[in-house]
């Protein structure tokens, strides 16, 4: 039985890999700038237009370093308080709500049509913190978002949740950098929700999932368009499990992205189009959410006491449609309106979009390129030239890189792996 999310009433430093580039990168420019922003996908058919873009960075947050014990019951984990004050930010309230909801009611149902768990979960606020990286290579600040799952000898699971703020997104492309460690018997996972109108209603539930599971293989990852199953059993056309390309592993730092456009739902592994299904795409405006959970039941397992998983993530990028803003056109080919078109896969910037076509008085753009810095004398091969340098914590090489590639004085450019090295 598949994991829905269903609770009524009753309740890089990694592989980043941007779409290659042209000889004459495109001029890195302001969201201000843009009208609309275009996706690169490898089909036509999965290219798109958005009116909005959001980057969330967790990877120099060493300020708010806070790793936190679990909490001994059950009450402890639902009224825990934020654990660093990055929480309590206008960054992050303005855009996600922690929950701290539990599924006692759902197991009062005692209907295994609906769910069948047999643990007592819990989301915490205990579970979501900053964590300092200690990867080989990393510098003494990179850190990165981890939302844990763990089975606490007191007999039930504490879990973590984000949600968006918002709940009225319709189509968007979402990336994370991130990666999974931990025990059997969890589920991390990155979706679109919309609630049934009448609770627990699962036929009416609008969700596309990108779900990991540790008891699986560790190069498998689960697609799907929610529902999975019904009375009848599971719906084989509405999920995909899905072998990771190039040999990685979901215990490696992977670069996901989701795409819902109309009448489809499509996932991206480091650049490479995954899986496709247009079965059941959600098709009415709905919440962003992202969660690391275990409840015994048939989809996740059951974890052992004293075990643990977690999900961490370095940074969150998205292009997006909302029906709550108005002004800006979506999905629709350049022009009119959209009279400046950008991209977040063209630019040598994470976070910051380029200017694919148009302008404005005054421009509005970031220069590209700044004075050459001495190359460094530790700094690796492959890490100098380019007529442009990084500054610290930016990209500096990599497979279908073309960006700057050396970095500013006191960096150096080191290998994370193919696709990506970063100033440090």
């Amino acid at each position: 039985m598949h994991h829905l999310t269903i609770r009524s009433s009753l309740a890089v430093t990694a592989v980043l890999c941007l779409i290659q580039l042209t000889e004459a990168a495109y001029p890195l420019t302001t969201d201000s700038n843009c009208h609309c922003y275009m996706t690169n996908a490898s089909t036509p058919i999965n290219s798109a237009y958005f009116s909005y873009h959001k980057f969330f960075d967790f990877r120099n947050l060493s300020q708010y370093i806070n790793v936190t014990k679990p909490l001994a019951t059950l009450e402890e984990n639902a009224y825990s308080p934020p654990t660093s004050s990055y929480f309590l930010s206008p960054e992050w309230t303005s855009n996600w709500s922690i929950m701290s909801w539990n599924n006692t009611a759902l197991l009062g149902l005692n209907d295994t049509t609906l769910n069948d768990a047999t643990v007592t979960m819990t989301n915490s606020p205990n579970n979501i913190y900053i964590e300092r990286n200690t990867d080989p290579g990393s510098s003494g600040k990179d850190t990165f978002l981890s939302m844990r799952t763990y089975r606490h000898p007191e007999g039930f699971q504490s879990s973590a949740e984000i949600e968006s703020s918002s709940t009225a997104y319709q189509f968007l492309s979402i990336r994370m950098l991130a990666r999974t460690k931990g025990s059997p018997g969890a589920v991390t996972a990155m979706f679109t929700y919309r609630p049934p109108a009448v609770p627990n209603n699962i036929s009416d539930v609008q969700e596309a999932d990108l779900e990991i599971r540790t008891k699986d293989p560790v190069t498998n990852v689960q697609y799907t368009n929610q529902p999975a199953w019904n009375l009848d059993g599971d719906i084989p056309q509405s999920t995909r499990n899905v072998t990771l390309p190039g040999q990685k592993k979901w215990t490696d730092w992977v670069y996901y992205r989701m795409d819902w456009t109309p009448g489809r739902s499509s996932w991206f592994v480091n650049g490479k189009l995954v899986s496709e299904i247009s079965f059941q795409a959600p098709r009415d405006p709905a919440q962003i959410m992202f969660n690391s959970w275990s409840d015994g039941g048939s989809w996740s397992g059951e974890m052992g006491e004293g075990q643990e998983a977690v999900m961490q993530i370095k940074f969150l990028d998205m292009v997006f449609n909302n029906t709550e803003a108005t002004g800006r056109p979506g999905l629709q080919p350049a022009g009119g309106k959209c009279r400046n078109v950008c991209s977040i896969d063209e630019t040598t910037r994470l976070g910051t979009p380029v200017l694919l076509t148009g302008n404005t008085p005054g421009n509005g753009n970031i220069p590209a390129q700044q004075p050459q810095q001495p190359q460094q004398p530790n700094q690796p091969t492959g890490g100098g030239g380019g007529g442009c340098t990084s500054k610290k914590y930016d990209q500096c090489a990599g497979k279908n890189w073309n960006g700057c590639k050396s970095c500013a004085s006191g960096s150096s450019c080191r290998f994370q792996n193919d696709y990506y090295s970063q100033c440090l």
